[in-house]
């Protein structure tokens, strides 16, 4: 896609989840600020997310957030070329903040809207940290509600090869995390205490396979055959290792990913694999992708932690390929939980 004359900056929203986030993005590929309001010390208390409570959260900071992001750009209101704001999928509540706020603005300010898919954001966040990243690749995106191995044809253009037909990984760490007492959020915790002292090859958990969809993923079984590891060693009184429960687990689930993401890259001619959200900043995926993609010699993107949770400049860099190819939102925008990749 060749880049337009004028320079281009985007507002962006993010409220999807529990993250109240705000950003100014030029041309797609240059964060002039990224703004987030986490609320994780909020739904600790609860061992996760609490939707209501996120939803009240995103009403208090979201003026804020907005208002920093624009200082923080040396930029004015006025000076943006449009809005672009995450619609689905997500927490209905949270995304309706956001949704809700964006198209204000946009009515206010007379400022074109542009909504942006919340998957497609964190592929997206792969041109911020690669400026030379351009389509086609191979993209993996692993987070707390999505397990997805998406060909990425163009800006703006995805196919959707594998999904996870029950839990995704990010919601499997969250859950043996919590039974084996770390609490929430469960993937950074895994990942430090694997880093300092867990052994990946204690236990023997299964790596689940799709009958029939060789790119899809199921993590039900392997947080099942952990929960019943846990049970049976208090039944027989033994201690738990919780350090080698966790680098177990996390083995099991790195080495699926990584073989789906190898296998469909080699297999479609994908000569680029990048890694997309949340669970892309997991060290051990990260480590045991590179070694793969340098084995099978495949470039392999992916994006500094911070752009891996979410955040609101990948959604305007979304939204920058959205605005240039002439996607407008109309004011009947609305949030769409269930949205699917490729869907407006």
């Amino acid at each position: 896609m060749q880049q337009t004359q004028k320079d281009i900056t985007i507002l962006a929203i993010e409220s999807s989840c529990d993250e109240t986030a705000a950003a100014v993005v030029k041309n797609g590929r240059e964060i002039l600020s990224n703004i987030i309001a986490s609320q994780i010390d909020l739904h600790t208390l609860y061992g996760g997310v609490v939707p209501e409570i996120a939803s009240r959260k995103h009403i208090e900071k979201i003026n804020q957030v907005i208002d920093q992001a624009v200082i923080q750009a040396g930029m004015t209101l006025q000076d943006v070329d449009a809005i672009a704001v995450t619609y689905g999928p997500g927490l209905v509540g949270a995304l309706l903040v956001g949704v809700s706020t964006a198209k204000a603005l946009a009515f206010a300010l007379d400022k074109p809207l542009v909504g942006v898919h919340h998957i497609e954001g964190h592929i997206c966040a792969n041109y911020l940290q690669y400026p030379d990243l351009e389509p086609p690749f191979l993209c993996l995106v692993v987070s707390g509600g999505h397990s997805h191995l998406v060909i990425v044809k163009d800006y703006g253009e995805y196919e959707v090869i594998g999904r996870t037909r029950d839990d995704a990984a990010g919601e499997a760490f969250d859950k043996v995390a919590r039974a084996i007492g770390l609490g929430y959020p469960g993937g950074p915790k895994i990942d430090r205490l694997v880093a300092q002292e867990g052994n990946p090859d204690a236990i023997a958990f299964p790596r689940a396979s799709v009958g029939g969809s060789v790119y899809d993923f199921s993590f039900s079984g392997l947080k099942s055959a952990v929960l019943n590891y846990l049970n049976e060693c208090k039944m027989k009184g033994v201690e738990v290792n919780r350090a080698d429960v966790a680098a177990s687990f996390q083995k099991a689930v790195t080495d699926v990913l990584v073989s789906h993401g190898i296998r469909g890259a080699k297999e479609y001619g994908f000569h680029k694999l990048a890694l997309a959200g949340g669970v892309a900043s997991n060290t051990a995926l990260r480590k045991a992708m590179r070694e793969a993609c340098e084995k099978e010699g495949i470039e392999f993107y992916y994006p500094a932690p911070i752009l891996c949770t979410d955040n609101a400049a990948m959604i305007g860099a979304a939204g920058y390929y959205e605005y240039v190819k002439g996607v407008r939102s109309g004011w009947d925008l609305n949030a769409v939980p269930n949205l699917k990749l490729g869907e407006r």
